[in-house]
C-alpha cells in the first residue's frame, strides 16, 4: 500500500487541469497568458520531481505514472492548440499525438501485467497498488525538455506573429 497523497502528485494534477485552459487561451491567441502559464507548468514539473527526489515519503510509483503523463497530456494539447492556430502543420501534430498514445499504451499494458491477479478494474485502477516503478532514461528526459523548447518557440512565435498584424 503506497500513498498517493503526496505535493508531487498533486503539481501533477494541477498541470494536467491547467493544459485545457493554456490550450483555449493558444485558440483565442493571448499567447502572453499562455506563455506564462507554459512557464508555471514548467516550473511545476521541476519542482515535483526536485521534492520527489528530496524527500522520499513524497516518492510514489503513482507519480512515477502521473508525472510523465502530465507532460504527454500537456504537450498533446500545446501541439493541438497551435495546430488549431495554423503555428505549426497538422502531420507533426498527428506524429507527437500517435507517439503519445502508444507510449500511453504501453504504460497500461505494464500496468495490467503487474497488478497481482485476479486483475480487476478497481484493483488496476486504484493508486494505492504499487506494481511497476517508471525509471526514465536520459533520452527520456532530454526529448520532452526539447519538445517544450519547441512548443515555447512556438508561442513566442505566435505571439510574435500577432504583435506584427
Amino acid at each position: 500500500y503506497e500513498n498517493p497523497w503526496t505535493v508531487p502528485n498533486l503539481l501533477c494534477v494541477c498541470r494536467i487541469l491547467l493544459a485545457p485552459y493554456l490550450g483555449y487561451l493558444i485558440t483565442q491567441q493571448h499567447f502572453d497568458l499562455s506563455l506564462a502559464l507554459f512557464a508555471l507548468a514548467g516550473a511545476t514539473d521541476l519542482l515535483d520531481g526536485l521534492i520527489a527526489r528530496t524527500w522520499p515519503t513524497q516518492k510514489s510509483a503513482l507519480g512515477s505514472a502521473l508525472d510523465p503523463l502530465a507532460d504527454k497530456i500537456l504537450i498533446s494539447v500545446l501541439y493541438v492548440s497551435l495546430t488549431y492556430a495554423e503555428l505549426i502543420p497538422a502531420p507533426l501534430t498527428a506524429l507527437v499525438i500517435f507517439r503519445d498514445i502508444g507510449l500511453i499504451a504501453a504504460v497500461f499494458w505494464v500496468r495490467y501485467k503487474t497488478v497481482p491477479p485476479p486483475v480487476t478494474l478497481s484493483k488496476f485502477f486504484n493508486p494505492c497498488y504499487t506494481t511497476a516503478q517508471l525509471k526514465p532514461t536520459l533520452f527520456s528526459k532530454v526529448r520532452p525538455t526539447v519538445s517544450d523548447v519547441e512548443a515555447l518557440n512556438l508561442l513566442q512565435v505566435g505571439h510574435v506573429a500577432v504583435w506584427v498584424s
